[in-house]
């Protein structure tokens, strides 16, 4: 459970330095706890049925339309949560990127720090 809060948290704080980096993409604090949540949620339910119905598409441009499905998914959560604004695709890409690049050091950093502490 506190792995859980601990990623939350952490996500919701990437979210915010996104921002700071990226022009076009606006978030609260409050936003960006909502959001991280909303982005979990999508990319748990939404962006396997979007992967599997642009298959061809994808194959065809050796996954590199998996960038656009990440920035639509992320525009979409932008659409879903109040405060959490996106402004053009450029933005959208970019964050969605980011976003992933710095969620993947999120979950690096607290299972590594969860297996130093014996905490499974």
């Amino acid at each position: 459970m506190i792995r859980f809060l601990l990623r939350w948290v952490l996500s919701a704080l990437a979210l915010i330095l996104i921002a700071k980096i990226v022009p076009g993409i606006s978030v609260t604090f409050l936003a960006a706890l909502g959001a991280a949540i909303v982005i979990g949620l999508i990319n748990a339910f939404l962006r396997p049925i979007f992967v599997i119905l642009t298959l061809p598409i994808t194959l065809v441009t050796f996954g590199a339309f998996l960038l656009v499905i990440n920035a639509i998914l992320f525009g979409l959560a932008a659409w879903l949560v109040p405060k959490f604004t996106v402004h053009g695709f450029r933005a959208a890409l970019v964050g969605s990127i980011l976003y992933a690049i710095l969620g993947a050091v999120v979950h690096m950093v607290v299972d590594r720090g969860a297996a130093r502490s014996g905490v499974v």
